[in-house]
Order: C-alpha cells, then sequence, then structure tokens
C-alpha cells in the first residue's frame, strides 16, 4: 500500500480537486478502455491537459477516488434523464435516487453547465468579422474574458480584425487570467449582453492563460504574432517568453527530425512550399531540401523562380496553412511535438 505525504494527501482532498484532475481521476479509475473512450471525445488540447495530470497523479487517495466517481454517476444519471424527459422528469428520476435536497444541487449545477454550452455556442459560431466590429469598443478585458471562452481559430480570426495595439492588450489579458469570478461574468453580461443577444455562465470558469494564447498565436500571421509578443514582452518579458515556449511557428520546423518533416511535406503542395519558403531562412530551406529527393528540389527551385516577387502577407498565409497541418499531425499522432524544447517523438 502506498502511503502519501501530508501534503500530497491535502493537494487531493475532494474539496480542492481541480476540474482537470477529477477528468483524470476517473480516467485512471476505469481503466484504459473506457478511458480512451472518454478522451477521445474531448478536444485534442484537452485530451493533452488530461493525459498531462495522469502522468502526475502517482496515487490517490480511496476517498478521493470515491468522491469522483459518486460525483460522476451523479452528474451522468442527471444529463441522462434531462436529456430524455425534460427538467421534472430529471427531478424525480434525481429525488429518488439522492433525496430532494441533493436532487436540486445536481439538477441546478447541470443546467448551469448545459446554459453555458448553448451560450457560448452562440459566440463560437458568430462571424468572427461581426462579432470583432461588436467587440472592438469594449474594454480590453471584456473581449479578453469573451475570446478565452472561443477555440483558438475563431479568436485568432477575431484578432486580425483589430488593431495590432488591441490584439496584443487583448492577448496580454488572456495570458494573465486564469480563474473568472461570477461578478466579472455578471459585469460583461451587463454591459455587452444586450447589445450583442450575448449571454454569459454565471459559474466560476477557468480560461486563459499562456497556452490559450499561444494556440492564437499560431495560427495569425508572424507580423502580428511579432506584435503581439513584443507587446506583452514590454508588460512582462517572463510572459512573453512562456508564450513562445508554447508556440510552434514556421521556423520551428528546422527542430523535426528528417523522418517527421518528411511526412509532414507529403501534405503540403509545392505551391505553397515554393511561397513560405520565400522568407525562411537559408538554414531551414537547406533542412527541408535535405530531406528531398534530388528531383523533387530541382521542381521546388523552378517554382519557387517561377513565382517572382510576392507578397508578404501571401507568404505568411502559406507558412501559417503548413504549421496548421503540423498540429494536426500532432493531433492524430504521427507527430508529436514537446513544447517549449526540440525534442520531437514520432
Amino acid at each position: 500500500m502506498v502511503t502519501l505525504s501530508k501534503n500530497a494527501a491535502d493537494r487531493l482532498a475532494p474539496d480542492r480537486l481541480s476540474g482537470r484532475q477529477k477528468v483524470a481521476i476517473l480516467c485512471m479509475a476505469v481503466g484504459a478502455e473506457a478511458a480512451g473512450k472518454l478522451t477521445a471525445t474531448l478536444h485534442p488540447e484537452e485530451a493533452e491537459i488530461v493525459a498531462l495530470e495522469m502522468a502526475q497523479l502517482n496515487s490517490v487517495p480511496p476517498a478521493t477516488i470515491n468522491f469522483v466517481l459518486n460525483e460522476w454517476l451523479e452528474l451522468t444519471l442527471g444529463v441522462d434523464s434531462l436529456s430524455t424527459g425534460g427538467v421534472e422528469f430529471a427531478k424525480d428520476v434525481l429525488e429518488k435516487a439522492f433525496g430532494p435536497a441533493k436532487a436540486q444541487q445536481i439538477l441546478k449545477r447541470i443546467q448551469g453547465q448545459l446554459a453555458d454550452s448553448d451560450r457560448f455556442g452562440r459566440l463560437r459560431r458568430a462571424d468572427p468579422q461581426q462579432l470583432g466590429n461588436t467587440l472592438r469598443g469594449e474594454h480590453p478585458q471584456t473581449i479578453a474574458l469573451i475570446l478565452a471562452h472561443l477555440d483558438p481559430a475563431h479568436t485568432a480570426a477575431i484578432i486580425r480584425e483589430f488593431e495590432p495595439a488591441l490584439g496584443g492588450e487583448v492577448m496580454f489579458r488572456i495570458a494573465k487570467m486564469e480563474k473568472v469570478s461570477p461578478e466579472m461574468i455578471s459585469l460583461v453580461e451587463r454591459a455587452i449582453g444586450n447589445q450583442a443577444d450575448l449571454a454569459f455562465s454565471q459559474g466560476m470558469s477557468s480560461v486563459g492563460g499562456p497556452a490559450a494564447v499561444a494556440a492564437v498565436l499560431n495560427l495569425v500571421s508572424s507580423s502580428l504574432e511579432k506584435e503581439v509578443l513584443d507587446l506583452v514582452s514590454e508588460k512582462d518579458p517572463s510572459l512573453s517568453d512562456q508564450i513562445k515556449n508554447l508556440m510552434f511557428v514556421f521556423e520551428d520546423l528546422s527542430s523535426l527530425d528528417d523522418k517527421s518533416l518528411s511526412r509532414l511535406l507529403r501534405e503540403v503542395d509545392v505551391k505553397q512550399l515554393a511561397l513560405a519558403l520565400k522568407a525562411a531562412s537559408p538554414d531551414l530551406k537547406a533542412k527541408i531540401m535535405g530531406t528531398m529527393s534530388q528531383r523533387a528540389v530541382t521542381g521546388l527551385k523552378e517554382e519557387m523562380e517561377f513565382l517572382g516577387p510576392v507578397k508578404m502577407r501571401d507568404v505568411e498565409a502559406a507558412q501559417t496553412d503548413i504549421v496548421s497541418k503540423v498540429r494536426a499531425l500532432e493531433e492524430t499522432g504521427e507527430i508529436v511535438l514537446s513544447a517549449g524544447t526540440d525534442d520531437v517523438i514520432v
């Protein structure tokens, strides 16, 4: 039997668990096969977070495992009955299972989560240009709070609608954001909710952080990325370094081994690669061509010469798309990148 230190036991006390820790403990408790089915429903970034939490949990007290499993059972029963027969049916099922008082607590928690999903779902479906225009006149903290709840691609599209100074300020605030209080969300709802038909969850939520900003900056042009990082660096150099360490930019292709780079190049059209390499460093060009056949290198060089002068924004767009392909391969497990290092596992 493994004996936990007092500090470790305190960190894993039921009332101190974070949401990600609960998911990690649940996955550990139900076994590898069931855990695989659970994590398959998550976003790749969420699955990575859960995997990291599991790796850090060497031993969990039995009382904590029981707490997590019971909470999961309560919520699962509540959600299933709510979706099957509505609120009254769910209430009846939960009361029979847990009693009136406990049933009311569970139902209230579930309804809040479902409302949160629906409300932010409207934001996620909003046109980036329209939402950007709506938010442009708001305080940067208000904008940051909203964008922190969107996926990176949507946030990146909206940031492109802003002036670089505003975009940088918003990204800085997202990077510094951790827990969001119900009071803050309530203020935002009053400030902008009626104007844009937006609504927000009233519960404490964890959003933002350096990783969220890195995910967004991976999807914008290198010029905008530099402007944002420069602004963040002026305010907090160490935070800027954290973001950079979590990013993967086009020049980082030089950190891939030959096998990984060859796998990537199979996904990239020669015209797109030629365009992207127009502004690449000599070292990166040599690295890429060194993994290609002589015939392919000849074709690539001819394509680059044929392009002639090109607009920088077109080059940046091609580079961004190739980086997106790297991330896609990483998500499918064909390339595994170690954030902040040059190590690549394939």
